[in-house]
């Protein structure tokens, strides 16, 4: 029973980080940039799981009142990118730049939010923080290119009209963690 608790966490954690992953590639990321993204997102949930795990309650009483306007704005801010984007640059220019490396970070952060709120459950849990916390950054970094192959196969079939609904999808996202963080 463990084991699919323990699957069915990482499952979860791992889902904004693959929504992203998706939009990202919608918006011409190469293999390389997928890559980047897809390590990532692996490495920052591996991480703030593992924060949560170890530093506990303390962290999360300390950013609670402020996290969901943290991933909120983050996630708003990169998806209205991604709007902009779609208008005012062409599909060449955009593949050529690749993802900067204040971008990845950004999403890093804003998709890895829950798996700090995630990794302080696990103690309780009893499913072991090293193996949790490693299983939540792999399948979160295999969810994450899986993702990527999707959307690239949907942009590659729509063009800028999916990049526009990638980064509303981003922005849909972060509405929906504000409000059920604001509704709670």
């Amino acid at each position: 029973m463990a084991s699919v608790t323990l699957l069915l966490l990482a499952l979860g954690v791992a889902m904004d980080a693959t929504a992203v992953s998706s939009g990202m590639a919608i918006r011409g990321a190469r293999p390389p940039d997928v890559l980047k993204l897809a390590l990532t997102f692996g490495l920052f949930q591996f991480g703030m799981s593992l924060g949560g795990a170890l530093g506990g309650k303390a962290i999360l009483t300390h950013f609670a009142a402020v996290d969901h306007w943290i991933a909120f704005g983050l996630l708003a801010l990169v998806g209205g990118h991604m709007i902009w984007e779609a208008f005012s640059h062409d599909e060449e220019e955009r593949a050529a730049t690749g993802i900067p490396l204040p971008m990845l970070l950004t999403l890093g952060v804003a998709t890895s939010i829950d798996a700090l709120a995630v990794g302080v459950t696990l103690p309780a849990l009893e499913l072991g923080i090293v193996l949790s916390t490693a299983l939540i950054g792999v399948m979160t970094f295999v969810l994450s290119i899986v993702g990527a192959w999707a959307g690239k196969r949907l942009g590659e079939r729509f063009g800028t009209r999916i990049e526009i609904l990638g980064g509303l999808v981003l922005i849909g996202i972060g509405l929906k963690t504000l409000v059920e963080h604001l509704t709670a």
